[in-house]
């Protein structure tokens, strides 16, 4: 794959452009000053973009004169077109491991990385950073509030398959033989 670098103004965005990217220019231009230009906008013969518009964005948003550019010109107008949508739509179709990407932006921010450049939200990233327990799970140190009103009543018992639960007095022979399944002697 041949890129080369081509002055902006060679370069033109498609005008039927299906996909709404607006919201994601300031996110890329971060991109693009923090780790340079990596990924070529791709445009066919006449400098149309096939992929990149974001890119092309970006780039003049931070007054870029030059950007790195591959021509397509092996694919047809067809090709191009499909090419557009699928490079958008195939970028749906990934999921985040949300496990992995946690370990990945809490090595970033010990290392004091600046999260801001990589797209999310400050929301999403606050979110991503301090996960709420999973369902089933819960903080060991939470000690919830008591009901203003007991739910129990003396005398209450509750048989789980092989257990027993008593609201009693474990001081009382008469609860404490109830609890275990036992008439009471005395």
């Amino acid at each position: 794959m041949r890129i080369e670098l081509k002055p902006i103004g060679e370069i033109r965005p498609y005008e039927r452009n299906p996909r709404i990217n607006d919201q994601a220019v300031a996110a890329v231009a971060a991109s693009i000053r923090e780790f340079g230009f990596r990924q070529p906008i791709i445009v066919d013969q006449q400098g149309i973009i096939i992929v990149g518009h974001v890119r092309l964005k970006a780039a003049l948003l931070l007054g870029l004169v030059e950007v790195p550019v591959h021509v397509a010109s092996e694919l047809t107008p067809d090709q191009a077109r499909a090419f557009r949508i699928a490079d958008n739509q195939t970028n749906n179709l990934s999921e985040w491991d949300q496990e992995r990407l946690f370990e990945e932006l809490v090595a970033l921010q010990q290392v004091e990385f600046d999260l801001d450049v990589l797209g999310f939200t400050p929301d999403d990233l606050h979110e991503l950073l301090n996960p709420s327990p999973r369902e089933g799970c819960c903080d060991p140190d939470f000690i919830p509030d008591p009901p203003a009103e007991a739910k129990t009543q003396p005398g209450d018992l509750v048989v789980l398959a092989r257990h027993r639960l008593l609201c009693g007095d474990a001081g009382n022979p008469r609860d404490v033989d109830r609890l275990l399944g036992r008439r009471f002697i005395l």
